[in-house]
């Protein structure tokens, strides 16, 4: 009997939690405070983004060509022989 009666109340504090969350989520209240929130913080990004400083550009002529010079003298490696040499 104790045992129907913890189930019975535990169930009932599961559903009054669960109407009066999704009472207070979906108020005009709670609508109206998310949407001053976020034109809050859009007009903060605003002001934030007047007062950035702006950082003049010092990357002309940056770059710097090198020739390329294909020379006929290559020197070939040998592999194996490397591995089979024995000094």
């Amino acid at each position: 009997m104790l045992k129907e009666i913890k189930y019975l109340i535990f169930l009932l504090f599961i559903i009054f939690f669960i109407f009066f969350t999704g009472k207070y989520y979906f108020s005009d209240d709670n609508k109206k405070n998310s949407y001053r929130s976020f034109k809050n913080i859009n007009d903060r990004i605003e002001i934030y983004s007047k007062n950035l400083p702006i950082i003049d550009n010092d990357t002309d002529n940056i770059i710097e060509y090198v020739k390329n010079t294909k020379s006929k003298k290559k020197k070939k490696f040998y592999f194996w022989e490397l591995i089979n040499k024995d000094d």
